[in-house]
């Protein structure tokens, strides 16, 4: 897949899942914008890695998806380097575990603003600039998808708010925009580090892979539903984890 002219930019891309969807679009002859609200010493590290090999097609941005005025502001910074956008990757989330009936208000909204109306603020401004014929991906969870954990609730219920606003943007964007949505199972990611050998092996017993996927797995999948050979998938939600297991 070749991606030489295109402008891409993965929301919450300092690290992890993000980092190496930049990287790959980037290998692909992309530019590429990284945006990151607290690493910024990861962000910069891959910035420097990319430039240094691809200079002048990459962009470091910080912005909060839940700050409106970052999210414009990232907007015109991108419109004024590149002059477009391509493709939007809707990366940026968080998750909080805790126990079902301890979890605070201020905690779970904490969530659902930053993995929902995060999705929404940036989509509501960057897809203004999106070329005919471009792309919005989302990444959700099978966890939205009724895989989830009573710890992870507020977690799950935001990844089923992405899948609802992929419906909807796929709606609104049509016929110019192709709009998807991918719902990865479990990823060795940041996210999952602090998981022990046996809580992994439990985890593993429920997929039918017997294992969890890697980052560049899900990047694939991402690739390819911004490439031409996608270009009659949309308003689909992709399941990415491994199978299901119902033993």
């Amino acid at each position: 897949m070749n991606f030489n002219g295109k402008v891409v930019l993965v929301t919450g891309s300092s690290r992890s899942l993000g980092a190496q969807i930049v990287k790959d679009f980037a290998k692909r002859g992309a530019s590429v914008v990284i945006d990151y609200n607290n690493s910024y010493d990861k962000a910069n590290k891959l910035y420097e890695e990319i430039e240094q090999v691809f200079p002048g097609k990459v962009l470091l941005l910080k912005c909060d998806v839940t700050n409106e005025d970052e999210v414009i502001s990232m907007t015109k910074e991108i419109v004024n380097k590149f002059g477009k956008i391509d493709i939007l990757v809707n990366n940026a989330g968080i998750c909080n575990d805790s126990l079902f009936d301890e979890k605070s208000k201020e905690d779970f909204s904490h969530v659902l603003e930053t993995n929902v109306f995060g999705t929404y603020l940036v989509t509501k401004h960057i897809g203004k600039h999106i070329s005919k014929g471009g792309r919005i991906i989302n990444i959700a969870s099978d966890n939205g998808l009724g895989n989830g954990y009573p710890e992870s609730c507020d977690y799950d219920a935001s990844k089923a708010g992405v899948i609802s606003l992929t419906h909807n943007m796929a709606k609104f964007y049509a016929p110019d925009i192709n709009v998807n949505c991918i719902c990865p199972g479990w990823i060795d990611t940041d996210m999952n580090k602090d998981l022990n050998d046996n809580q992994r092996k439990e985890i593993n017993k429920g997929i039918l892979l017997e294992r969890f996927a890697s980052k560049r797995e899900i990047s694939n999948v991402v690739l390819f539903l911004a490439s031409n050979e996608a270009s009659y998938v949309n308003d689909s939600i992709i399941t990415v984890n491994g199978g299901v297991s119902n033993e």
